[in-house]
């Protein structure tokens, strides 16, 4: 039986979900929500019959709904959440889950009071490399995973084009909230330390009032060791926007994943040279598929299913947590350890 969703917030990564959502057989896109009508009417085009609102009020009083994702900035989602929670939506919600502990904890029991399944959007467990170094380490092949390195950043365009809301947030909480989660996914164990640091200076020219880059280290409870790198500032010169690579040391083996130079493909041209996409959206805009579309697929399968979708809530609270110490440990200069 197929089901009725809406979306809330149609920048960034609406469209995803405009896509994923098309093209699930079980879902039906019945309604989107954006405070730009614009906007929103721009992306609905693709399916007439979706219904276009403005007020939030609105799209959680549509009785054909059952679920919604939220895709709304990183410093607006309690507010938003907890009105789909109240409302009897269940709930697949864009990273960070917030953007502080309590934050979190509010959301957690809204959701729990409502009854609603929620799933936070940790898409790179679906992305096929980080899924095949899991499995080799659930295998054993790696042995015990000692450390690991991720480098995830953006060039300079993001903070300063992209979004208009960049210094409302940081590059550890747009970028970083992917790369703590994939720690504690690979590891399979929780931080209990943190050691960061930070620049700033390159995005106040810009009027962004924002910290440039984090480079931070987490020590897990079993010993495990991660160096995670998020940068805004990396020059427009480069061929794609996003830069994403990873190390996995382990006690028997290592893994090397370099997603941005895949060498796949390469496509040169008159105008440019780049590495196009063959993991989030390997098929261009005439087919909908790759582990940017899984994710939401994942939660579509579960809303019709019955069944509790991950990553769960507690996951969006404890990548919060970290990457609060994160910013704590930068702010002081010196090791924090992780509250709970």
């Amino acid at each position: 039986m197929r089901k009725g969703f809406g979306i809330i917030g149609l920048g960034t990564w609406g469209m995803t979900h405009v896509r994923a959502y098309l093209s699930h057989p079980s879902a039906r896109l019945v309604a989107v929500c954006d405070t730009v009508r614009e906007r929103a009417e721009a992306i609905a085009e693709p399916c007439p019959k979706c219904a276009v609102y403005t007020d939030l009020g609105d799209i959680l009083a549509d009785d054909r709904i059952q679920a919604v994702s939220i895709a709304t900035p990183d410093h607006i989602r309690e507010q938003v959440f907890c009105a789909a929670a109240e409302a009897g939506k269940h709930i697949l919600v864009e990273k960070p889950l917030a953007m502080s502990v309590e934050e979190c904890e509010r959301m957690i029991q809204a959701a729990q009071a409502a009854g609603v399944k929620v799933m936070v959007d940790f898409h790179n467990r679906w992305d096929p490399p980080f899924c095949q170094a899991k499995d080799s380490l659930e295998k054993g092949e790696l042995g015990d995973l000692a450390a690991l390195t991720i480098r995830l950043n953006d060039t300079i365009f993001v903070p300063t084009e992209m979004l208009g809301w960049s210094a409302q947030t940081t590059v550890a909480w747009f970028l970083g909230s992917h790369c703590v989660d994939l720690a504690r996914w690979l590891f399979n164990d929780e931080v209990v330390n943190v050691s960061a640091v930070t620049h700033t200076g390159v995005l106040e020219t810009f009027a962004r009032n924002t910290p440039d880059l984090f480079f931070y280290h987490l020590t897990f409870s079993r010993g495990g060791v991660a160096a995670i790198e998020n940068c805004w500032i990396l020059s427009d010169r480069m061929p794609t926007p996003v830069e994403f690579k990873a190390e996995l040391i382990g006690s028997k083996g290592t893994i090397c994943i370099d997603v941005t130079h895949h060498r796949a493909v390469e496509k040169y041209t008159e105008a440019s040279s780049t590495y196009p996409d063959v993991f989030a959206f390997p098929t261009g805009e005439s087919v909908s598929s790759g582990f940017a579309i899984a994710s939401v697929h994942h939660f579509i399968d579960c809303v019709v299913a019955d069944k509790a979708p991950c990553p769960t809530m507690m996951d969006g609270l404890e990548a919060t947590r970290v990457l609060e110490a994160v910013h704590r440990s930068a702010a002081k200069g010196r090791r924090v350890r992780v509250r709970r």
